[in-house]
């Protein structure tokens, strides 16, 4: 591909009903934009799409990705392990080749006029796009979640949408649109059924406590064992074989062993440590499918729109 190349990793609140994330995935069909990773969770209810190519196409594509969500999710029926405040619940943007952060941050405050113009969905900027300091942190966006956030912007001024609103759409709640560099989704799970083993190992782990920069943790119960779903935002910084060892001296401290791990999404080739702990523990990695650089040569096919 020539030009400026952005990846795009939507999140949407629906895992458990796998013709409506189909139809998501369908809608976002744009040309130009390749189709490189979809997949959802009947446990944490929630459902993720990587999509890459020149940014106003990959803009589009999330656009049109946000209203077929708007269409089909209800958050006062949905519920789920993952913490989340809308049916499109993160937007985010970031850069692969011929464009800075920067210029991914001014995609995203575009991307939230769009959802905001066409489907009356409020907006939340976070990350690099971040409107206010104390939103740069998606964890303090989300405070409260759908039902708790629905709420506090009738109450308090200083929990209001920065674009839209001030309530939050009746259905679909709010759409959190930021700009960040290439996240590794790492999942780890433990020989333990106490999810409270796991929370214990979260919070130490994550940066403000762990001194691993840009480490971020969420604790869930996944077929009756503990699981940590980590976010390594800067893997240059702080190398996943680097947070793997941390995970391993928590564990013993809490009596407890990681059994396996998942690499959700895709892991760029920068990322991956051959022969590492960590990637022999890994579960169905396959490098032709899940390594960005890859993927990206051989994008897979749309999804047809029943």
């Amino acid at each position: 591909m020539t030009g400026p190349l952005v990846e795009c990793v939507p999140n949407f609140s629906e895992g458990t009903d796998a013709r409506r994330v189909e139809a998501i995935v369908a809608a976002m069909r744009v040309e130009g934009v390749h189709l490189l990773d979809w997949s959802r969770d009947a446990d944490q209810n929630r459902s993720y799409v990587t999509i890459a190519g020149a940014p106003a196409d990959v803009l589009e594509s999330a656009v049109r990705g946000v209203g077929k969500a708007v269409e089909l999710i209800d958050m006062n029926r949905q519920q789920g392990s993952h913490p989340r405040i809308g049916a499109a619940d993160v937007i985010p943007f970031a850069p692969v080749s011929g464009i800075k952060l920067e210029q991914c941050a001014l995609l995203a405050r575009q991307a939230g006029l769009e959802i905001w113009r066409r489907f009356g969905v409020p907006v939340y900027f976070y990350e690099s796009a971040a409107a206010r300091p104390d939103r740069a942190n998606l964890e303090d966006l989300r405070q409260g979640q759908f039902e708790g956030l629905r709420d506090a912007v009738r109450k308090d001024t200083s929990r209001r949408p920065d674009l839209g609103g001030p309530d939050l759409h009746p259905s679909a709640g709010a759409c959190a649109v930021g700009a960040r560099k290439f996240l590794v989704s790492y999942h780890v799970s433990f020989d333990s059924g106490d999810v409270a083993v796991a929370r214990a190992i979260a919070r130490e782990v994550r940066s403000a406590a762990s001194g691993l920069k840009s480490v971020k943790a969420i604790a869930m119960l996944t077929h009756g064992r503990a699981q940590l779903a980590l976010h390594i935002a800067d893997y240059e910084a702080t190398p996943v074989s680097q947070v793997h060892r941390k995970l391993e001296q928590l564990a013993a401290r809490h009596k407890t062993e990681i059994t396996g791990g998942e690499i959700v999404g895709l892991i760029p080739a920068a990322a991956c440590e051959r022969d590492s702990d960590w990637m022999r523990l890994l579960h169905g990695f396959d490098a032709e499918s899940k390594i960005f650089e890859r993927r990206l040569h051989h994008p897979l096919a749309w999804p047809s729109v029943s």
